[in-house]
This record gives C-alpha cells, sequence and structure tokens, in this order.
C-alpha cells in the first residue's frame, strides 16, 4: 500500500479534472514480449521472455528493451491484486495512451479495444475478476512502424530517425491504472466560461446503470472563498446548467478571478451526486476557471484585453524515455522553465500533451496551443483514423484554462495537394468546423505554417536565418495580408489560399529560429542554421526576436525551440533542460526588456541594445 502511495505521488493523478480519492496505478515492471510480424493473435500463444517498465516505450532505453528497429506489435502482462469492493461498486481499468491498436484481456477474457495512440480509454472489468487475489491482465499494442494513415505526429516511418523526425512510440506510454467507483458515476465533466455573463456553463454525463433520483451539487471556491453552492437534477444521465457568478463589479475585484498567465486563479470544485435519500452515491473533484479568449482584428485577446503571444515549440521528448515525462515534479518543471525564459505560451508540438502537462499549465499559468499528430497520407481511412482520435483530443481537454487555440493539421502533412485539390481542401475546411462545432469558444488553426483556408489565425512557418529579410517581407511600407497569396517562402509554399476570407485574420510567425547549438560534438545534429557558440547563439536570438517584435502586424510567434530533441539540436536548452546561455538573459530577449543602467552595463544589456540598434540600421537600408 505504501508503495501505491508513493506511486500515485511521484506521477500525479493521471486525470486532473476528474479525480476521486480510491485509485491504485499500475505503473511498473510487467512481462513483455516482441511479436516482430504480428504473428499472434492470443495470449495462449505468446512467449513471454522479457520485462519492460510501464509506461515507457519499448523504443526507449528507460524501459529496459531499448529496441528502436521495426516491430508491428508487442504484448504486456501482469498480475494486479482484487481489492475489496463493496456492493454496487464496480472497477474501471484506465489506460492514458496505447499507440496505436490495443486489445485488453482480463483473467483470459477480451476487455476492451481502442484505436488511437494519443487518446485515453477505459473497461469496466468487475464481472471479469475470478475468485482469489491474483487477477491477470494482457495487452496487446499493434502499430506498423510504416503506416503513414496512423496520426503519427514526429514518430519516424523509416528504420532510423531523419530529418525532423524521432525515433518511434509504441505500445503503453502513459499510466495504466484501477479506479474503484460506484455502480452509478459521473463519467465525463466539461466546464465552459462565460467572461460575458460571468458564469460558468457545466455539462456531467453519468456512466453505469440509469436511475432516476438523482441530482449532482456542485459547490465552486476560489483562493478559500465559496463562489457557489447549489444542487441540480439529472434527467436522462446528464446535467446541463450555467452557473451565475457574482459580479464583483470593480475591475481590480474582477481581475482577482480571472485566469490569465499572469494570475492563473483557478476555481476548485467538488461535486457530489446525491440519491433521493440524500446520500452521497459519487463524489469527485475538479477545477475550471473563468477567462475569455478570441481574436479581434488583427490581435489574440485574452480576457477582453490585446496579448502578444509569446510562444516556444515544445516537442515533449525527454532523453532515454522518449515521449513519456520521468515524472510529475519534471513535467512541472517544463512549465515552469518555459515560463521562466519569458514565454506565456507553448505550442505543444505534434503530440497530445500529457494531462498532467495541462494540469501545471492550468495552475502555474501557460497559454497552450492543442495540436493533432499528423497522419502522412490522404486517404478515406487516415481522414477517419484522423476524424476520430482529433474528436478525442478535443473532448478530452476542452475544459483546461491553458488551452486557448487547437491546431488540427500542420503543414499541409497528410494533405500534399492541399492548393490543386478540392477534395484535400475541403478536408481542411471540414477539420476546421467540425472544430469549431465541438468547442466553439476558441480559435482554430486550420492547417499551421502555409496554404491557409479554414483558420482564425493565419500561422506562418519562416526558418529565414536573416532577420533583414524577415522585416523586409512581413513588415515593408507595402506588406498587407492579400499579398501573402502572391507570396512565396523558401519552401515554395504559398502562404494563403482564398485571401479575400483571410483579410481581417490576425498574424503570426509561428515557427521560426531553430538555430543549432550543440555540445555532442555529432555531426548528426542540425537545425535550421546554426551558431558557432553560445555567444552566436544569444546575439542571434536576439536580432531575431527584435526583427520579429518589429512588425506590428504580428499577433504573437512561437520560436523553435524549446529543448533540443533528438538529432535537432536548436533548442534554447540542450536536451536535459539546461540553458544554453543563461535563463535570466533569454527571459529578457524574449520579453524585449531593456531595463535602466542603474545596475551597470550587463553583457544581456548590452546584447539586447546591439541587437536593436543593428536592426534599426537595416530597416534604414530597406526603406
Amino acid at each position: 500500500m505504501d508503495g501505491n502511495n508513493s506511486l500515485r505521488k511521484q506521477i500525479g493523478y493521471p486525470r486532473p479534472q476528474l479525480r476521486r480519492a480510491n485509485w491504485t496505478p499500475l505503473n511498473g515492471r510487467w512481462d513483455f514480449a516482441l511479436d516482430r510480424d504480428a504473428r499472434w493473435s492470443d495470449p495462449r500463444q505468446v512467449r513471454w521472455d522479457e520485462t519492460i517498465v510501464v509506461p515507457f516505450a519499448p523504443e526507449t532505453t528507460a524501459s529496459g528493451i531499448g529496441e528502436e528497429g521495426f516491430f508491428h506489435a508487442c504484448w504486456y502482462r501482469r498480475q494486479f491484486e482484487r481489492p475489496f469492493l463493496q456492493p454496487g461498486e464496480r472497477l474501471i481499468l484506465h489506460f492514458g495512451a496505447v499507440d496505436f491498436a490495443a486489445q485488453v484481456w482480463v483473467n483470459g477474457c477480451m476487455a476492451v479495444r481502442h484505436e488511437g495512440g494519443y487518446t485515453p480509454f477505459s473497461a469496466d472489468i468487475t464481472d471479469l475478476l475470478v475468485d482469489g487475489p491474483a487477477q491477470t491482465l494482457v495487452v496487446r499494442a499493434e502499430d506498423i512502424p510504416n503506416d503513414l494513415t496512423q496520426p503519427r505526429g514526429k514518430q519516424d516511418w523509416q528504420l532510423n530517425a531523419h530529418s525532423i523526425w524521432y525515433p518511434r512510440t509504441t505500445g503503453i506510454w502513459q499510466t495504466v491504472w484501477l479506479e474503484i467507483v460506484p455502480e452509478t458515476s459521473i463519467g465525463f465533466l466539461r466546464w465552459t466560461p462565460s467572461l460575458q455573463h460571468w458564469a460558468l456553463s457545466v455539462e456531467v454525463r453519468l456512466a453505469g446503470v440509469p436511475r432516476d433520483d438523482l441530482r449532482v451539487r456542485i459547490e465552486l471556491e476560489a483562493d478559500g472563498k465559496l463562489l457557489s453552492r447549489d444542487t441540480y437534477a439529472v434527467i436522462s444521465g446528464e446535467v446541463h446548467r450555467g452557473i451565475v457568478l457574482s459580479d464583483p463589479g470593480i475591475d481590480d475585484y474582477r481581475n482577482e478571478l480571472l485566469w490569465s498567465p499572469s494570475h492563473p486563479t483557478l476555481i476548485e470544485a467538488r461535486l457530489e451526486l446525491i440519491d433521493g435519500r440524500g446520500e452521497i452515491v459519487d463524489d469527485v473533484y475538479s477545477y475550471t476557471a473563468l477567462r475569455s479568449i478570441g481574436v479581434q482584428g488583427n490581435r489574440f485577446v485574452l480576457n477582453g484585453r490585446p496579448l502578444l503571444l509569446r510562444m516556444v515549440l515544445d516537442q515533449g521528448y525527454w532523453p532515454d524515455k522518449g515521449l513519456t515525462p520521468p515524472d510529475d515534479d519534471a513535467v512541472r518543471r517544463d512549465v515552469e522553465l518555459i515560463k521562466a525564459m519569458g514565454f506565456n505560451g507553448a505550442r505543444c508540438h505534434q503530440r497530445v500533451a500529457d494531462p498532467r502537462y495541462l494540469y501545471w499549465a492550468d495552475r502555474l499559468g501557460l497559454l497552450v496551443w492543442g495540436e493533432m499528430p499528423s497522419a502522412y497520407r490522404f486517404s478515406k481511412r487516415s481522414i477517419m483514423r484522423v476524424t476520430r482520435e482529433w474528436t478525442e483530443v478535443v473532448e478530452r481537454d476542452v475544459s483546461h484554462p491553458c488551452i486557448v487555440a487547437w491546431v488540427p493539421l500542420n503543414e499541409s502533412w497528410g494533405v500534399p495537394d492541399l492548393p490543386d485539390t478540392p477534395a484535400q481542401r475541403h478536408y481542411v475546411q471540414a477539420l476546421y468546423h467540425l472544430t469549431k462545432t465541438i468547442d466553439p469558444t476558441r480559435p482554430v488553426i486550420g492547417n499551421d505554417g502555409w496554404e491557409s483556408v479554414a483558420t482564425d489565425i493565419i500561422g506562418i512557418h519562416d526558418y529565414d536565418s536573416k532577420p533583414r529579410r524577415m522585416v523586409e517581407r512581413y513588415g515593408g511600407p507595402d506588406f498587407s495580408i492579400a499579398r501573402l497569396a502572391e507570396q512565396e517562402r523558401p519552401q515554395g509554399r504559398i502562404l494563403v489560399l482564398e485571401p479575400e476570407s483571410h483579410l481581417k485574420k490576425p498574424l503570426m510567425l509561428t515557427e521560426f529560429g531553430g538555430i543549432a547549438l550543440s555540445n555532442s560534438g555529432d555531426a548528426k545534429s542540425w537545425g535550421y542554421s546554426e551558431a558557432r557558440d553560445a555567444d552566436e547563439l544569444a546575439d542571434r536570438y536576439a536580432m531575431l526576436l527584435a526583427a520579429v517584435r518589429s512588425l506590428h502586424l504580428i499577433a504573437g510567434f512561437c520560436y523553435t525551440q524549446f529543448a533540443d530533441t533528438y538529432q535537432e539540436a536548436n533548442g534554447l536548452l540542450y536536451a536535459d533542460r539546461t540553458p544554453k546561455f543563461p535563463i535570466e538573459e533569454i527571459a529578457l530577449i524574449t520579453a524585449g526588456e531593456i531595463p535602466d543602467a542603474t545596475g551597470g552595463e550587463t553583457k544581456w544589456r548590452e546584447r539586447l541594445m546591439q541587437a536593436q540598434a543593428k536592426l534599426s540600421e537595416e530597416d534604414q537600408r530597406i526603406g
């Protein structure tokens, strides 16, 4: 029991917005077998000849396997102790993520199947338990390594990682856990803030045995102050209600309750499911926040005020551990580092962020763009796979205050003939409108990077290493959104399709920089450009940031990238999260701050002033 308590503390509750006290993690050592050609279909056929540390993928050294070659399937097995269940209680088995297609057996009986490598799934296994303490759990994961119709993200389809793609992630790579719930329980919870009405909408869906005598009592508080306590009838297994809060009136008091990066106030929630006799049937904890997001003209707007988005591209990989973080403290530290570097947001690139990452972003105040990992082939199968999994992603994360935009597609990956193929344009437009239908409260960037066809923000990827050319391209006297339709980038991509529908959209530089500096001496390490040493990296970063800040039509930016990732040595931090130059200097450059000289002429102050002076000289030459 003590071991489970320690493990729970280490990994944190895997589903932070719907928490219960009675849960048991199943991470740790499991029996394991590779099934290279996917020949086995039944657990009785498997030759269990290895062990693996869950939840690290078998491609990682942390798993104890370290197999980066091609294999089509793998198998997991472990025993767990049957918990004591009160009459009417049910045992739910949860998986955070299994890549790509999972089959799960409990005591030899099929429990659940799921397809989609980045989204959670669960099964009620109560009726599959056998007498006695020992219960056997088996998982088969199938992941075709070179199937381009699977939503892969940055997982390479070639044998060896190449260019900007990385080793694969197969099988279990997020927490596996057990949870005891009543036979009728709260199964889904969604929060939607409305700053205009100073209210929160709540949607509750029940799971398990239907009942007609239930109510949900919801209590909200912030900073220890009670905001609301009320009870609502459950109708057809659901509750849909708007909770109007007392408007404090004066802006100073209103701002205390609003969520923002500088003041991330969370509203703590307790929900009790109550029967007709007044007894508590289920009891869960959650949180939400009051804030609004949107676009106005050429600006991104948070809580009714324009905000310059200062984001960094976060690939989310860890040395020796792949996409799985070492522990919850490491996840929190990443969010803290991003903020310490002067950024107010992160673009979680080609991955679905771990729920604990979003939890710490909510709690510490970091804006996040949620993005769908790409498939790389346009076909009916890929369309169905992406659409189904993307819907699951949005539903999983829609209540997180930190998420301020959705990105279903990136750089025309999966739609390679977008400008010339109507079916591919319709697909992008369909994903955009599907996302807006599921969540009408956030901006959606239909295809980030170029060939924009359906979007609320025009995202541009430009890795030009010359600040002068960046200013000339996006800040010259003749610049306009309409010019983007005619202007081609070095990648040869048209930036905007159907320009007449984009004229009043905000413009963001959503990938740029990518300056490499490696301390490994590895000839394979690369970036979009290179710096010889830390001083040159700092100088070039300052120049690029000064150039981007001078572009008055830019609503925000996203620098590539947070940390080195495998062969990409273009992070501001090394892969182990060590800064390549002082983090205080990174922060001041990112935020564009030049303090007065009372503290003396420091190296970073000189660098910032020199960068702005050089940029001014370039502007004069352009003029």
